[in-house]
């Protein structure tokens, strides 16, 4: 359905509606008024909102969900309303590709937070360019995104002008932790495996490349399907090997028990994975042989940060029944970048939001520029849509709980 009002964005994400002073009528226009002088746009969000991984999705949708709350709230956009549009992924490639179809049909949609998986970003990615609409990720992780496949040669090139992310890259994350375990743990042989997925095996990847230039061994390697749960044919074979520890690309609903069976073949060394680690489910799944490993994070924990403490007391407040886990700061500064290119662009206009074709393309230009105080810290993006935002940390379970041990930026 289409309105014939001058200013619509609509946000699909899961909150209110943006909204933008009306000014005269028109065809295809990119929000829809509300009579009273108001433009609502939607926020489109796409994550895993079901499935494994619905703990990160859901995190990354209540974050999303605050952040247009708080905006409307505060009329961070005089005359536009935010609303939100959440679609799950199932944390699917394929899924997530339909989802993208589906958001960019919508005229009301003006930008769009997520994914949470690197090949489903991957998988997004051109239909978002070929739309003009702007994409935010809070979790992609893998290079390739943003600098293309031959970005280790350092041939980077940016593929898709529409795509950003707030979280950094496997670039620094693999290495940053190869770095601990070599430096500060002093642990000089490890075994790696990962999930062949785009995310877990170039996370692998970099953290191998660092390891070993540093002077580490790489005592073994290994692939795994992460829809299996009896991983006890590598378990014997990490024991066998003895490393000093064992380094896994890939997710949490596959990591916990890899780590566990890992541990009780008798191989008692810790098990350090990436963010996708990060989470209080791979505690529960490992339950108490998750102790002593350990997962890197994009950032600094929030809880550490005067920046996040308003995120947090009103993510409180806001009756959340599930956490924001590892994403969700990132994931409200995503969704708020997209305001800010919206607030940008409407000011440049005379309080007016342009067409829907103008109005998508004027907000992918305006996030290039965008930069503010975020919950996470200093947001803002470099010549690949990249976060500037390099901080990373590393966290051990101790307790039954991930607590922080290291925070800095890479080679800090």
């Amino acid at each position: 359905m289409r309105h014939r009002s001058l200013l619509i964005i609509t946000t699909a994400v899961t909150a209110g509606a943006l909204t933008l002073s009306a000014c005269g009528s028109r065809d295809d226009s990119s929000g829809s008024s509300d009579g009273g002088g108001t433009t609502t746009v939607t926020i489109g969000l796409d994550a895993p909102l079901t499935g494994d991984l619905s703990a990160l999705g859901q995190g990354i949708k209540n974050s999303v969900d605050l952040a247009i709350k708080t905006a409307n709230k505060n009329k961070e956009v005089p005359g536009v309303t935010f609303k939100l549009e959440a679609l799950d992924d199932v944390a699917q490639a394929a899924t997530g590709q339909q989802n993208a179809t589906k958001l960019v049909g919508d005229t009301s949609v003006i930008g769009v937070v997520g994914p949470l998986n690197s090949d489903v970003g991957q998988s997004m990615q051109k239909v978002f360019d070929d739309a003009n609409v702007v994409l935010v990720s809070p979790a992609n992780t893998n290079p390739e995104l943003t600098q293309g496949k031959d970005w280790q040669s350092g041939k980077k090139v940016r593929g898709f002008k529409t795509y950003f992310r707030t979280a950094t890259t496997d670039a620094i994350q693999g290495p940053y932790a190869a770095q601990y375990m070599y430096n500060e743990r002093k642990l000089k042989k490890v075994y790696v495996i990962d999930d062949k997925k785009t995310y877990g095996a170039g996370l692998a990847a970099t953290f191998s490349n660092e390891f070993t230039k540093l002077g580490g061994q790489v005592v073994g390697t290994d692939h795994i399907n992460p829809d299996d749960k009896d991983f006890s044919a590598v378990a014997s074979k990490v024991a066998q090997a003895k490393p000093d520890f064992v380094y896994y690309g890939g997710e949490y609903p596959a990591g916990a028990p890899l780590s566990s069976q890992i541990k009780n073949a008798g191989a008692k060394v810790p098990t350090i994975g990436g963010d996708a680690l990060f989470s209080a489910e791979y505690i529960k799944l490992a339950k108490q042989n998750s102790e002593g490993d350990l997962a890197s994070s994009v950032g600094a924990p929030l809880e550490t940060l005067d920046t996040a403490k308003k995120f947090i007391a009103d993510y409180e407040a806001g009756g959340y029944k599930d956490a924001y886990e590892a994403y969700g700061g990132y994931s409200y500064d995503s969704a708020w970048a997209i305001i800010q290119a919206v607030k940008a662009v409407v000011e440049k206009n005379d309080g007016k939001l342009p067409e829907n074709k103008d109005a998508r393309k004027q907000i992918t230009e305006a996030m290039q520029t965008v930069t503010f105080d975020g919950v996470s810290g200093k947001v803002g993006f470099d010549e690949f849509g990249d976060t500037t935002n390099k901080q990373l940390s590393l966290y051990e379970v101790k307790g039954g709980k991930h607590v922080p041990v290291k925070s800095g930026e890479f080679g800090g």
